[in-house]
């Protein structure tokens, strides 16, 4: 019987409903160990996660059982429970719709973790729309600007 073997590095970028910067410092990394948590109940593996006031990338090998929209689903369905349950916000927390999605080799591994965890730094220099829009030039992917993420100016 053969085995299937895989090697799948997804990066996923989500944001905060209408961009609001409500992850605070101090609840980062309660909500980067939930994400993570996450990731392994899903057969995957977190390699690097930031979460921005506004937006979080998560960036992780996927099981090949598992699909990114349900996976991306998942994260965002039972993480906004997981804030809403701990009274972070007196009004609910949701994400905003939709999601990015992007491939790596593994020889881009490192490249790709250090660029998560220097978020902070990283967006002293480029808004989140810089950014999200030349990832999806840089994976030539067709979109339209009509229907991207509601972007703080």
């Amino acid at each position: 019987m053969a085995n299937t073997y895989t090697q799948l590095y997804v990066q996923v970028i989500f944001t905060v409903q209408n961009r609001i910067n409500l992850i605070k410092p101090q609840n980062r990394i309660d909500l980067e160990s939930y994400i993570s948590g996450i990731l392994t109940n899903n057969k995957s593996k977190m390699l690097a996660i930031y979460a921005n006031p506004d937006h979080v990338h998560v960036f992780f090998s996927i099981n090949p059982d598992v699909s990114i929209s349900n996976i991306v689903k998942d994260i965002k369905s039972s993480s906004s429970k997981w804030i809403n349950n701990n009274n972070w916000y007196s009004h609910k927390f949701k994400w905003q719709e939709g999601y990015g999605a992007f491939t790596y080799s593994k020889s881009q591994i490192n490249r790709v973790v250090n660029y998560i965890w220097n978020q902070a730094e990283h967006h002293k220099k480029k808004s989140f729309k810089e950014e999200y829009i030349e990832f999806l030039e840089k994976f030539d992917v067709d979109y339209n600007e009509k229907y991207l993420f509601q972007w703080i100016d």
